[in-house]
């Protein structure tokens, strides 16, 4: 979903391809397991990989996924919880080494952002969140790396956590939940979106009226604006610059997410 010169681009994906119940309701029946990311490629123009979140993977598999998905293609990845499950977040940098030189940037272009993921017992520490920003690499092996941040724990909604992920460049994580905290301010050069709020009942997980005001939504995102209607916790940049939007359709009802997403999609 090229956005056109004025605006950055917009990937719309789900989180992760390996699902049994997508299997005859997004996958086509009798669909080897082989080819599910290749099928969600054809559809879709990104994912969210949550397996790298458990155990570190291969390079070779990371060549191997990116292989399976077509030029414009766009793998977020979800940090390792080793990295992020911790009390004291600047203690984590022997783990975020070695979640970077894991074989990410084996994807090559396809790679997104990293989705950093915190507990939602973590409450905000000001020196603590600056001196884990500080062990977030720029690049890997020639690669550049994007990060996005999600904290999950309502003191992160303040002025200060603003203030530092901008100055690191660093995005933080739009949530929409029942429970966890939405910030939306813009602070890095993307915009991460993880919408989490599908239900079974509605056939493609959204109504159309919210599949609609998604769909304006990153629209203005990708042309840099902070739209109406969503919780702001800084200060709003002065200057609109165009952005690229990463929105994810995740959890809830998850058998509703890839049909939410070509939806959505369908939309831009």
């Amino acid at each position: 979903m090229d956005s056109g010169e004025e605006r950055g681009s917009i990937y719309v994906g789900v989180g992760g391809w390996d699902f049994d119940p997508w299997r005859g309701t997004f996958y086509p029946a009798g669909l080897p397991k082989a080819r599910q990311l290749e099928h969600l490629a054809s559809r879709l123009n990104a994912t969210e990989i949550n397996a790298t979140y458990y155990k570190l993977q291969s390079p070779a598999l990371f060549e191997r996924w990116a292989a399976m998905v077509p030029e414009g293609f766009k793998f977020a990845v979800k940090a390792s919880r080793f990295c992020t499950n911790r009390r004291v977040l600047g203690e984590a940098g022997e783990a975020v080494g070695k979640f970077c030189a894991q074989g990410l940037s084996a994807l090559g272009g396809k790679l997104g952002p990293i989705l950093w993921q915190f507990a939602a017992t973590k409450p905000f520490d000001p020196d603590d969140i600056r001196a884990f920003l500080a062990l977030l690499p720029a690049s890997q092996d020639g690669v550049a790396l994007r990060h996005a941040l999600e904290p999950r724990h309502e003191s992160f909604k303040c002025a200060e956590f603003v203030a530092l992920a901008r100055a690191a460049g660093v995005a933080i994580v739009i949530a929409e939940h029942e429970t966890y905290p939405q910030i939306a301010d813009l602070t890095a050069d993307f915009v991460y979106a993880r919408l989490q709020c599908a239900g079974e009942a509605e056939p493609l997980g959204y109504g159309e009226a919210a599949l609609d005001r998604w769909a304006k939504v990153a629209t203005g995102w990708a042309a840099g604006e902070s739209p109406a209607g969503l919780d702001y916790h800084g200060d709003v940049p002065a200057e609109a610059v165009p952005r690229d939007a990463f929105v994810f359709f995740i959890s809830a009802a998850k058998i509703r997410n890839p049909l939410a997403a070509e939806a959505l999609a369908r939309r831009l």
